[in-house]
């Protein structure tokens, strides 16, 4: 199996408190699954009463729960920590003005809103961008060879 590793960084960024992604070890498939599901689905609860989307939800979340060895979690928003990747292009920055900026930006309450706004104030958003979309495709190459999963770009 080769898994598109454009499937797994969706995947990775469509994660939530309320949302998950599994990869099928089997088909290389990207299962999103909701909080909701995966607890029905761990309680063996009936879920014929729900619409049909969320029966089909449910049905993929019972057979994570049933073959988890045939699934593996994609890393999480705390596996990915967005702040550590923020600090991270601030100090990737030559030492001048926007780098204090975006330093001081990314401290105290409302770091994350301050630090995407002054990086467009600042008009390095397309740096920033890139910078965070080759960090997502390193976690991703990293998640795979962890888990021996071949890869594609």
């Amino acid at each position: 199996m080769e898994v598109k590793l454009e499937q797994i960084i969706e995947g990775m960024e469509a994660q939530s408190e309320e949302h998950f992604t599994f990869l099928n070890l089997d088909t290389g498939e990207v299962e999103y699954i909701s909080r909701e599901a995966l607890m029905i689905a761990e309680d063996e609860g009936e879920y014929d009463h729900l619409p049909d989307w969320q029966q089909d939800e449910v049905k993929i979340a019972y057979d994570i729960v049933e073959n988890f060895d045939q699934y593996a979690s994609l890393p999480s928003r705390f596996d990915i920590n967005e702040y550590e990747m923020m600090e991270s292009f601030c100090y990737s920055l030559p030492e001048n003005n926007k780098q204090v900026i975006l330093l001081n930006s990314i401290r105290g309450k409302g770091a994350f809103r301050r630090f995407k706004d002054n990086v467009n104030r600042l008009g390095i958003s397309e740096q920033w961008y890139d910078y965070r979309d080759n960090r997502y495709k390193e976690i991703a190459i990293e998640f795979c060879e962890s888990k021996n999963i071949d890869y594609k770009e």
